[in-house]
């Protein structure tokens, strides 16, 4: 059994970093043609941002490696596979649970490590990236990455997920973690500024983290920052046209 359960988690090791490699590095070539130069001069910090973001994959593999494990040998999450478990209506609605679920945990976590010390001692090496780009995703020290590879595996005990809900919920995970570092606006200026993106997380937010530290700490929606006072509005890149 413990054989198994190491090979479990070093399989999702591999798929982590490899889902990482293979993410930010199209997001990173999208980047040469959209915005060539853009990255010019900065790969020593890339190297870097690289070097973090494996090690950062395999403090995220090994707990989601365990709880596969757990869910396919011995039953333990309330993943389930069948469509007729829950309406329909259910697989939208954990989406969105799971999204804010997130989205809450890494808000506040987020304002936990910009405190002095937690700076100092961890969050300093995602900041160090100057300017963030898309490999600095997951550009984490370990002590951070723990706090963000243990929301999903613990939301899996607590909230009903079908299995294709939860890879979507890694894939926005995923994706918006890159594009909200790589250093441009994806996406064009009448979605960011629409209604619906006045809600939302986009490159042009959450660079503003990077440029002043003390705002814009959410990672999907803009709620908390709005509640807590913290949402400071866009800042640079701006959007496409």
């Amino acid at each position: 059994m413990l054989f198994a359960i190491i090979l479990a988690a070093a399989a999702m090791t591999g798929i982590v970093a490899l889902r990482y490699v293979l993410t930010s590095g199209g997001f990173a070539l999208a980047t040469a043609r959209v915005r060539p130069g853009l990255y010019d001069g900065l790969n020593p910090q890339i190297i870097t941002e690289i070097k973090w973001s494996l090690l950062s994959a395999a403090i995220y593999g090994v707990p989601a490696g365990v709880v596969a494990w757990g869910w396919q040998e011995r039953g333990w999450t309330l993943i389930y596979t069948d469509l007729s478990a829950y309406p329909i209506w259910y697989l939208p609605l954990s989406l969105l649970l799971y999204l804010f679920a997130h989205d809450t945990w890494f808000y506040w976590t987020h304002r936990w490590m910009h405190r002095p010390k937690w700076f100092r001692i961890a969050h300093a090496v995602h900041h160090a990236s100057r300017p963030p780009t898309a490999w600095a995703a997951m550009s984490f020290h370990p002590i951070e990455a723990v706090t963000g590879a243990i929301v999903i595996p613990l939301l899996v005990f607590l909230i009903p997920i079908h299995v294709g809900i939860l890879g979507l919920v890694l894939a926005i995970m995923t994706i918006m973690g890159v594009t909200n570092h790589m250093g441009w606006e994806m996406f064009p200026r009448w979605i960011v500024h629409s209604r619906l993106g006045n809600w939302l997380i986009t490159a042009s937010h959450h660079q503003r983290h990077h440029d002043e530290y003390r705002c814009n700490y959410g990672l999907y929606f803009r709620l908390w920052d709005r509640l807590c006072n913290t949402d400071k509005g866009l800042g640079q890149p701006a959007s496409r046209p």
